[in-house]
Order: structure tokens, then sequence, then C-alpha cells
């Protein structure tokens, strides 16, 4: 009979993160989430050795929705509101891709004045997802000003939206062929004067909350994730421009107008939560620009959508495009078969990418700094979940 302590040796070998039978007493147990004010609809499990995760264990699926089999049973029009349910915070964003998929099957060319639009309402979409982000983020670490901030001015950009889309949340408004709608009269004064009075906000933000020392303490140093294990892990977006690699998607690899768009590619070299939570503060004020300059080269007239037939179809065949989310790299995978509903529909999203790295940060944290952490790789559980 094997004696427990081969059992040890070989659990080890294996790379298995278990303790000693007799190690067992000291060790609790912790369940996080998967409640909504604790970790958003998610849940891991972890083991700590007095104030110490020693193990971590993802376990997330608690709000999975089905969203690539139900595009089966759609047309590539009619999949659209319901592909923005997993992010309805950043609902332009993760239909962006798909319709980009869409238009390469189909064969649909989107009118230009339609390409600056739809990439307006993708900027200030993700305006309004990082605020909320940042506003979490604020009260995760107990900063209550940092949660009533972002939340107060991020009323900026979602009544731009609801003015530009007709809707405050879920906007159904990035279709294939370009968007639903043109501007309202009057939309590009109100959207400079409001995005101009962000960016002083933003000053602000800097001062109460990013130069704050507790805030320094808590984040700078911690959970560092290096550049190279980054790479391997496969993180995207913020996560993966904190740790020192300038990667953005609307510069790598430009869709519709962004190729004419002058912007940097904000990213820090640590790795650590300080450089995770201040690369979105970063972008933000680069979408300032990003939207400055949209509102200024977009074409004063023309069409903003595509003709297309009551239930558009292409041949068969198969297409990728992926676009720079609030999370960052979001792609879809949509497989045609002739017919105005797709095949096959694969959504890649950051979120789920970026939970990789979770066991790997908070294994030898303090579980004090487990929310500074973990809300630290921007993951959002219904995202990851689809």
């Amino acid at each position: 009979m094997t004696s427990l302590e081969d059992k040890f040796e070989e659990s080890k070998r294996l790379g298995l993160q278990i303790v000693k039978e007799s190690e067992e007493d000291r060790l609790m147990t912790l369940s996080i989430g998967p409640q909504h004010p604790g970790s958003g609809h998610f849940r891991f499990t972890v083991k700590v050795d007095g104030d110490y995760i020693i193990y971590c264990d993802p376990d997330p699926g608690y709000v999975h929705r089905g969203e690539e089999k139900m595009c089966e049973y759609r047309n590539v029009i009619q999949n659209i509101p319901h592909l923005e349910r997993p992010v309805i915070h950043d609902s332009t964003n993760i239909t962006y891709a798909y319709s980009l998929a869409v238009e390469e099957l189909v064969g649909i060319e989107v009118p230009r004045r339609g390409q600056y639009i739809r990439a307006i309402a993708s900027e200030l979409n993700r305006q309004v997802y990082t605020l909320y982000w940042l506003a979490i983020y604020g009260i995760f670490l107990g900063h209550s000003t940092m949660f009533m901030w972002p939340t107060g001015d991020r009323e900026l950009f979602i009544d731009l939206l609801e003015a530009l889309t007709g809707a405050r949340v879920t906007h159904a408004f990035n279709i294939p062929g370009g968007v639903r709608n043109d501007m309202p009269d009057g939309f590009k004064d109100r959207c400079l004067r409001q995005v101009r009075y962000f960016q002083k906000r933003l000053k602000e933000y800097e001062d109460i909350f990013y130069n704050m020392p507790l805030f320094r303490q808590r984040t700078e140093g911690v959970a560092v994730l290096s550049k190279e294990d980054a790479a391997k892990l496969g993180v995207t977006g913020s996560v993966l421009r904190a740790s020192g690699v300038p990667y953005d998607i609307r510069k790598a690899e430009p869709y519709d107008i962004y190729n004419e768009i002058d912007f940097k590619v904000q990213y820090m070299k640590t790795g650590d939560c300080f450089a995770r939570s201040y690369v979105p503060f970063l972008d933000m004020q680069e979408s300032c620009h990003i939207i400055e300059q949209l509102l200024d080269k977009m074409p004063q007239s023309g069409e903003v959508r595509a003709k297309l037939q009551p239930n558009p179809k292409g041949p068969p065949g198969e297409a990728y495009r992926r676009v720079e989310s609030g999370r960052g790299a979001l792609g879809y995978y949509v497989v045609s078969d002739g017919t105005p509903k797709p095949y096959r529909v694969k959504i890649s999203v950051g979120s789920f990418r970026n939970m990789l790295a979770l066991p790997y940060l908070l294994v030898g944290q303090r579980l004090a700094d487990m929310p500074a952490v973990y809300w630290s790789l921007n993951y959002w559980p219904v995202e990851a979940d689809r």
C-alpha cells in the first residue's frame, strides 16, 4: 500500500498544490463569491495559511447564457440584441467584432460616415465600461469617493450614447453594414463639451486616488506579472500592457478607420496591481483624444449603413475578426454554410484569458490583497461565461 508520504511526494512531482494531512488543521478553505457584490457572479476558492493564500481555484460558469449556440437559430441581424448581454456596459464593442466578421463573410462595404460613427460609439462605450470598472475598484479598496465620482461621471457618456442610439445601456447600434441611425443635430458640439469636461475630471481622479499614499502602498509591488509570464498566460488588454507589452488591436490590426487616427498605445513596465489599475486610466485619456479626432475628421454627410436584403447571406466560408474592447482583444470566429443563419459562432473574450492569471498571481499574497489583485485583472464574469 502506498504511504501518505509517497502520495505527498507524488503530488509534488505532479505539481498539485496540496499539503500533508498533518498540516491540514492550520489551513482554512474560503469560498469567494458567487454573490454579486463580492466578485460579480464568479466564484473562486482559496486556501489560506494564516493570512497567506497558498492555493486558488477559479470556478466560473455561474452566468453562462449559451450565446454561441443561440447564434445558430437567428439570422446575422437578429443576433445583435442578445450578443450584447454578456457585457451590457460595453455593448457596442462586443457587437463590433461580430459585425466586422459578418461583413467579411457577406461582402458588405460600410459607408465611411458609418465607420466613423460606430468608432465614436465604441470609444464612448469604452469610457462607460472603464468608469464602471474603476468605481468597483474604488469600493473594493474602501475608497467610497472613487465609487461615487466614476459612477456620476459615467452619466456623461451614457447620456451621449442615449442621444446617439436611443438607449442608455444596451444599444443594438453596431450592425453588419454600419450603424442603425445617424447622429442627431448638435451631437458633435455636445460630445466635445462633455469630453473636455471629463478630461479635467481625470486630473482630479489622479490626485485623489492614484496619488494617494494608501492606494499606492496597497498596489505597488503587489502581484507582479512579468512581461514573459504575461505572454505565456495569454492575457490581453490593460493587463498585458501593464506588464510592458504595448499591444492594442486598434494599432496592431486596424479596423474601419482606426488606421487614420493618431493615438498612442498606453503601457507600463512594472506589471503590478498599480500598473494594471493605472493603464485603464491612461486609456480613458487616450479615448478622449480619439473621440476628438473622430468628430473632427468624420464626413459631414453620407450614408451610415449599407442597404441589405431582409435575410443577408454570403457564400459558405469562415471569418475571424477582433477589436480592442474594454477588457482587451475580443474576437468572433463565424462559419457560414451559405444560409442566413450562421453555422457556427465562437466568441473569444479578453476576460476569460485574463482570469487564467488569477491563480498565478494570488498564490503567495495576503488575503487582504485579494480584492486589489482580482479586480486589477479587468475580469468581467458574464463576458467570460458567455
